[in-house]
């Protein structure tokens, strides 16, 4: 009993750990790009839109949806690795 708590310990910590960073990647993203550097970004375009207001309307919610596909896949794995899988 004493290793399947370890093992649910170590999964659980890793999980934490995957959530954590991708919550700052997207913290980075949606207050820095899209608030903190946004005079910054302006100077430059895409899509016809300035940078920094492209990150603030668009940009904050394409890299949410790529970081929830990505947490899903990566979930996947861990969950293979400690055969939790479905």
């Amino acid at each position: 009993m004493k290793q399947d708590d370890n093992a649910a310990e170590r999964y659980w910590r890793r999980n934490l750990q995957i959530i954590f960073s991708y919550l700052t990647i997207w913290f980075v993203v949606s207050f820095g790009c899209g608030i903190i550097f946004v005079d910054e970004l302006n100077h430059f375009n895409l899509f016809g839109f300035k940078l920094g207001y492209w990150f603030a309307n668009q940009g904050s919610i394409l890299v949410f949806v790529v970081l929830t596909i990505a947490y899903a896949v990566r979930m996947n794995r861990l969950d293979s690795e400690f055969d939790v899988n479905e």
